[in-house]
């Protein structure tokens, strides 16, 4: 598969490899997975960006590179890499300070024997008893005619060039936004309109939650309800929506929850029933709003988790008891619904910073400076 960076990857390896470029790159799997991961470096900041995967390949690879491993023959030998450096390292790269554990852990090793079912070698290896990692060296060597190429410096430069054109992107989507600040009292159909661009399926994930969490926090805000202890001493108050935490994170199913209703919100792409039925069991079967990314109305939605979740479960009691925990679906066109809407309510301005303000938080905007320190 070959994709607009991938013009990037063959320049890399040109300079690097001269007229045994196009061999490495078509006998080295390690290079072709990470070809795949990254065909969204030239879709703007709006594509999916991978970097979890690429991220835990990285660290490894570096940690090979500063031991000296790619000149000598003792990586056999090696104790192998500390989980709690790799995993604090990972996070000190552009757009890695939330990234989880999972792709060290399985993730990665996973998806590549998905790419590459044939291939019986594991990119990471890992011993669970010392929590001690490795790259697998024998993906990092690659044999053309009688020599022997060692892979690990020039995948580093790769995913530093990812990471670059990435970084790009995301300074064009925030240049974007602050130019629409400028103009959006004199102009606001530019600003609805790219807003409405965000709300679609190709739409990164990370940016379709936090333009779901701008859109329904205004949305709700003037919403009100009455409560209390006592009939006589009711309180009334704004409905106010929270953001828990950062998108992809591993807390336990609640992207954003609303006060004082305590209604929770989950973010997904997905409509694999087996993906909502965990995230109720995670709170213990308390009703769950699911805002989706997808055009599909609600029905069909609704019918399709149902549907597969008979082929699994033949109990429909049980199927009924998790699907009256789905409190509401929320799907694209509710959003654009929503978010016209707040338009109605004057929130635009609102919304636009609000969006500007959490992206800059989700791609630690602040911390977006050099990948790798000066040799």
């Amino acid at each position: 598969m070959e994709h607009l960076f991938t013009t990037n990857i063959k320049t890399i390896l040109n300079h690097k490899f001269g007229e045994h470029a196009n061999d490495i790159f078509n006998n080295s799997h390690l290079i072709q997975y990470i070809n795949l991961k990254t065909r969204s470096a030239n879709k703007g900041s709006k594509a999916r960006s991978s970097f979890a995967n690429l991220y835990a390949i990285y660290v490894i690879l570096e940690d090979y590179i500063a031991k000296n491993f790619e000149s000598t023959n003792t990586y056999s030998e090696y104790e192998g890499a500390e989980f709690s450096k790799l995993f604090t390292r990972q996070r000190e790269l552009p757009f890695g300070s939330k990234l989880q554990n999972h792709a060290l852990n399985n993730r990665m090793n996973a998806e590549f024997q998905k790419y590459f079912p044939n291939d019986e070698i594991i990119p990471i290896l890992r011993n669970h008893e010392t929590n001690r990692y490795w790259i697998n060296e024998n993906l990092l060597k690659v044999r053309v005619g009688i020599e022997t190429y060692n892979l690990a410096a020039v995948i580093l430069e790769i995913i530093d060039e990812y990471i670059k054109t990435k970084q790009d992107a995301f300074q064009r989507f925030v240049d974007v936004c602050e130019e629409l600040q400028a103009i959006e009292n004199s102009k606001p159909q530019e600003v609805i309109d790219f807003i409405n661009s965000l709300l679609a399926p190709n739409v990164d994930a990370r940016l379709f939650e936090i333009v779901s969490y701008s859109i329904l926090k205004y949305y709700y805000q003037d919403q009100t309800i009455f409560w209390g202890f006592d009939i006589d001493k009711l309180t009334k108050e704004n409905l106010k929506l929270y953001k828990t935490g950062r998108t992809n994170a591993n807390d336990g199913g609640i992207d954003f929850v609303m006060r004082p209703l305590g209604r929770f919100f989950q973010v997904t792409e997905t409509l694999d029933f087996k993906k909502y039925f965990l995230d109720i069991d995670k709170i213990q079967k308390f009703p769950i709003s699911f805002v989706i990314k997808s055009d599909e109305s609600v029905d069909v939605i609704s019918s399709k988790i149902e549907e597969n979740a008979h082929k699994i479960y033949l109990v429909k009691a049980i199927i009924d008891k998790y699907m009256n925990c789905i409190e509401e679906i929320i799907n694209i066109p509710i959003l654009k619904q929503r978010f016209a809407d707040t338009i109605k309510m004057g929130y635009l301005n609102n919304v636009l910073n609000e969006v500007i303000t959490q992206s800059k938080v989700e791609f630690n905007y602040s911390e977006i400076t050099s990948i790798r320190e000066p040799e």
